[in-house]
Formats: structure tokens, C-alpha cells, sequence
């Protein structure tokens, strides 16, 4: 019995459980909100919150009039291995929720997944949501709008191509084909030697 032990397991080793957290967490700072499983997002919370309260006061001291904090973005670079991704904490994130005393984060539930019934949901942060909802319907609007153009000239291209077909076709048929009146017109050739009904040969 796991007796006063918290976190989970998440079905892992310490290894790979550590680097699971480690690419959630780094996927969060970088996209703002990422969809998982309800145990994977609670744990990456646990994980998330103190990593980001010591950007936070790393941030605070150097507003203050402090040195850079190296000794901050060192522990911090430990767990998340993107060099990137800790600058844009430090820069864009730190500043955004130096106000906000703790809670970062917020989860939501989905509802259970098709496939295994697996626990769904979203962890977001919570000074970003409103930029990544105003993000997502501007990117669904220009999906909307972007596909109309193509596919109306790709029908105008096919009727166009249709219509070349079909006249195409027609003038085939009219070349090939020749009227009756035609045909009944037609004189046979002129023969000096032409046979009679009995079968002899006409006297000149």
C-alpha cells in the first residue's frame, strides 16, 4: 500500500514518468493550453505551479533593482530541457502573472475518451485563455473562408472540361456519321460493259 505517498504513478517509471511531466510542462509554456488525460493533467499542475511561482519571484528581484537570477533559470532548465521555452517563461510569462498569487493553471474536464474511456481533459493557463479562445475561432474562421475559392473554381475548371467533352464528341459524331439522302443520291459509276437482267452484256 502506497500510504502517505502523493503524485502518481501515471503507469510509469520515475524515468519516464519524469520526462512525461517534463515534455506536458514544456508543451504548456509553449502553446498556453494542451488536451490530456485527466491524471496527466493533474499531475503536470503539481509540477507547473511551483516551476512557475520561481520564475515569478526570479522576475520580482530583478525588477527590484536585483542581478539576473541565473541560479533561478538553472533549476528551472533542469526540468524543462528547451532553452526557448525557459526564455519565454522568464520573459513573457514571469511578468503576465507577477500579481497573481498562485493558481496559474485550470483544468477541465472533457468527459471520457471513444477509444479506452480514458478521462479527458484541459490544462490551460489561466492569463492566456481568452488569447488562445480569440486564437482558435480566428484560425476556424480562416479555415471556413479559405477552402470556399479553390473549390468553386475546381467546379467552374470541371463544367468547363464537361462542356469541351461534349462538343468534342459531337463533332466526332458528325464527321463520322453521313445522312441517308445522302446515300440514295449516289450514282454508280459509268460501265461500258454493264450486264443485262439475263445476264448477257448490252449491244452498243
Amino acid at each position: 500500500m502506497r500510504h502517505r505517498v502523493t503524485g502518481r504513478k501515471l503507469g510509469r517509471t520515475a524515468s519516464h514518468r519524469r520526462a512525461t511531466l517534463s515534455a506536458l510542462s514544456t508543451s504548456l509554456i509553449q502553446h498556453k493550453r494542451i488536451r490530456t488525460t485527466l491524471a496527466k493533467a493533474k499531475a503536470t499542475q503539481r509540477t507547473i505551479e511551483p516551476i512557475i511561482t520561481r520564475a515569478k519571484l526570479a522576475h520580482r528581484n530583478e525588477t527590484s533593482g536585483e542581478t539576473k537570477d541565473v541560479h533561478a533559470r538553472r533549476i528551472i532548465a533542469r526540468f524543462i530541457k528547451n532553452p526557448a521555452i525557459v526564455k519565454e517563461l522568464f520573459d513573457e510569462i514571469a511578468p503576465k502573472v507577477a500579481d497573481r498569487n498562485g493558481g496559474y493553471t485550470r483544468v477541465v474536464k472533457l468527459g471520457q475518451r471513444d477509444g479506452d474511456g480514458a478521462h479527458l481533459a484541459i490544462i490551460e493557463l489561466v492569463d492566456y485563455n481568452e488569447a488562445v479562445a480569440k486564437k482558435a475561432k480566428q484560425k476556424k474562421k480562416a479555415a471556413k473562408a479559405a477552402p470556399a475559392k479553390p473549390e468553386k473554381k475546381k467546379e467552374e475548371e470541371t463544367v468547363e472540361a464537361q462542356e469541351e467533352k461534349v462538343d468534342r464528341e459531337v463533332a466526332e459524331e458528325e464527321e463520322t456519321s453521313q445522312p441517308e439522302s445522302d446515300i440514295k443520291n449516289e450514282t454508280p459509276p459509268e460501265d461500258t460493259g454493264e450486264e443485262t437482267q439475263s445476264g448477257g452484256k448490252k449491244e452498243e
